[in-house]
């Protein structure tokens, strides 16, 4: 299984033959890539952060999850390349066989206790060490976003069906980036699919609930963003001096709650 640089690991879970791929990234990373899937996130990436957060050899700094991949860097003086490389191909391996069997771990849980509304935070980093992360995030949403009728019109859906269908399942954090606090959200409900605005915006305000693609998000921040604007929560997505800035992170379920009438 593998070469020096790009180690081809044997997942188990891809009938189309492709594999996780273990690269070198500079002198102190590595990244892996896992295979092509038909959902926005492949399988095996949070059962893979999920695993490394509970099993992380010392020398490795951090596992950053995306789409399809994951950063996995480390500090060369404490553990040798190799080394990384190896865990993370062992690991990758646990992570694709855990995905296939459906399980969604890789024989590591992210434990936690439920948290409620935006009060009470405490979610780790993808590869913190002992933080255990929420279970469940709940966000309380004014579904008052100027983008509501429009996404009523491209689904089909009323605006209450609209609001039914975000409030009525668990969203998954599957990673995050774009600013400190945002959470690209998975696993709502398919009808609300919307591509991106044709002309972003300049300035969305913070707390902005939005729609993109398979995508629900939280604008932690003012900043530019073409994302379809729902509602708006008055969770802090982002609170520097929290002992966890981020009130989400990779694993952590969230759930919108409607609070009040549509607008």
């Amino acid at each position: 299984m593998g070469t020096a640089d790009g180690r081809h690991v044997s997942g188990g879970h891809n009938d189309g033959g492709d594999r996780v791929r273990v690269l070198a990234a500079g002198d102190d990373a590595v990244l892996v890539e896992f295979p092509d899937s038909d959902g926005p996130v492949a399988p095996a990436v949070l059962p893979f952060v999920a695993a490394a957060a509970h099993d992380r050899p010392p020398g490795v700094v951090d596992v950053i999850p995306a789409a399809r991949t994951a950063a996995v860097t480390y500090r060369a003086e404490k553990i040798a390349a190799h080394a990384v490389r190896e865990w993370c191909a062992d690991l990758a391996v646990r992570a694709t066989s855990a995905a296939a069997a459906g399980t969604g771990t890789a024989g590591a849980e992210t434990a936690g206790a439920e948290t409620a509304g935006a009060e009470t935070a405490g979610a780790g980093t993808a590869g913190g060490p002992a933080e255990p992360a929420p279970e469940e995030v709940v966000l309380p949403v004014v579904y008052d976003g100027p983008d509501l009728d429009a996404v009523s019109a491209a689904t089909g859906l009323s605006k209450d069906e609209v609001i039914d269908a975000h409030t009525g399942t668990a969203w998954t954090v599957a990673f995050t980036g774009f600013a400190p606090g945002f959470g690209y959200l998975v696993g709502g409900d398919p009808r609300l699919a919307v591509p991106r605005r044709t002309t972003p915006r300049t300035r969305v305000p913070a707390g902005s609930v939005g729609l993109a693609g398979p995508f629900s998000g939280v604008y932690p921040r003012p900043s530019p963003g073409g994302w379809q604007l729902i509602g708006t929560t008055a969770a802090e997505l982002w609170q520097p001096r929290r002992d966890a800035p981020a009130l989400l992170a990779p694993g952590v379920r969230v759930r919108f709650e409607r609070q009040g009438p549509a607008a």
